[in-house]
């Protein structure tokens, strides 16, 4: 274990000073933890706590599936931040890996997390910013850490400012959401227009005609999640071959972690299907990564057979979804990053996202600069339709030579 405390009235971190008065100790102290099995127990009671705040994407069993299986556990590290009374404030998971000469300190989770937030106390937030930079930088320094990039951070989480947000640069999309209950069906009055409510109605009842009784359907245990994933598995790897671009989820160690994320008695995620009664036939797929009072959606697909997708299954199986959520008393229902149709029709919050890149070292500070004009670009391109256009064209391009 390493663990890193301030006691100087002056001290160097990376070329910046940090001064406090003499004799004063700084507000917090970093320790990083040698992979997750060292931080277990600490993680799990602190996500327990009830002034912790933390998202699906945090809780132990997600980042333990997903660490587990993809292959990063041996590279993942736990950084710890606590007060002068030795309360934890703040921990935050990390991937930390040497590429072309430069170590970083990564958010864990990758493009599969929609939020690569800390866990952290609402009182944290009243930390001077600079004593959170420092702590960690500090604490990355003595283990040879060039950069922290911390990707996906929302500004606000619960109303309450994220630390490590803080001068962040803006990202090229934000993610959204909608608040829910207590009521469901208050809620999904609110959510969906009544026009919209009239043509779901009348597309379910004709989809019944067509196919028989049909039913909403959330796994119960890890043998249906795994059933259910596997229609999702086929229906998305159709829609992205009609599309022409890479499937993120046919990697198997990709399909292991879903699997394992989705079992248990707690899961880390909840899988949801509309299928056919009588032949079992899966028409929709929802997924998402849960907590006690937020359902944050990670994935979703529906069967492209147009005798089906004229009845929009995936817009019935969103429908009944959010009164399922609302009635299970969950507080806060999220449907990632990206703009899409059916985000805009029923989110009334957008979470803003940032990307923070705080270097440690010169080669740190090399990679700062450069990471942050890429994110401005991108969100440049995504900005203007003819530069992204232009840009699509060109992906696509690079895919059918390679």
């Amino acid at each position: 274990m390493v663990a890193i405390v301030h006691r100087q009235s002056e001290r160097r971190v990376g070329d910046e000073a940090v001064r406090s008065a003499p004799g004063v100790l700084p507000v917090l102290s970093a320790e990083i933890l040698p992979g997750l099995g060292a931080a277990e127990a600490l993680w799990r009671a602190f996500e327990a706590a009830p002034d912790c705040l933390v998202s699906p994407y945090q809780r132990f069993a997600w980042s333990s599936s997903y660490l587990g299986e993809t292959g990063d556990i041996e590279h993942s590290r736990v950084a710890i931040l606590r007060d002068q009374a030795g309360r934890v404030r703040m921990l935050m998971p990390l991937v930390v890996q040497t590429r072309h000469g430069i170590t970083l300190a990564r958010s864990m989770g990758d493009t599969h997390a929609n939020y690569h937030l800390p866990l952290f106390t609402r009182d944290t937030a009243a930390v001077p910013a600079e004593e959170v930079r420092a702590a960690l930088v500090a604490a990355g320094a003595g283990v040879g850490i060039d950069a922290f990039a911390f990707a996906h951070q929302p500004r606000l989480w619960e109303g309450t400012p994220n630390p490590l947000a803080r001068g962040g640069e803006p990202e090229a999309s934000d993610a959204y959401g909608l608040v829910l209950g207590p009521d469901p069906d208050a809620t999904i009055r609110r959510v969906f227009s009544a026009d919209a409510r009239k043509k779901l109605r009348s597309k379910e009842k004709r989809l019944i005609e067509a196919l028989g009784e049909i039913a909403y359907h959330r796994a119960a245990d890890g043998e249906e999640a795994r059933a259910i994933l596997a229609a999702f598995y086929r229906q998305k790897a159709a829609r992205f071959a009609g599309m022409g671009i890479l499937d993120p989820y046919a990697p198997e160690a990709i399909r292991r972690f879903l699997e394992r994320a989705a079992s248990g008695d707690d899961p880390a995620i909840e899988v949801h299907a509309l299928r056919v009664v009588e032949t079992g036939r899966i028409l929709a797929v929802f997924g998402g990564a849960v907590n006690a009072t937020r359902y944050s959606g990670m994935m979703t697909s529906f069967d492209a057979d147009p005798e089906v997708s004229r009845f929009s299954p995936g817009d019935l199986l969103l429908h009944h979804l959010v009164g399922a959520q609302t009635a299970r008393g969950r507080l806060s229902f999220d449907l990632g990053v990206g703009e899409a149709r059916y985000k805009a029709s029923i989110c009334d919050e957008t979470i803003a996202l940032v990307e923070t890149v705080w270097p440690v070292s010169l080669r740190g500070h090399a990679y700062a600069l450069i990471r942050t004009a890429l994110t401005r670009v991108k969100r440049r391109v995504k900005g203007d339709p003819r530069l992204f256009a232009a840009a699509s064209r060109v992906r696509s391009l690079l895919r059918r030579k390679g």
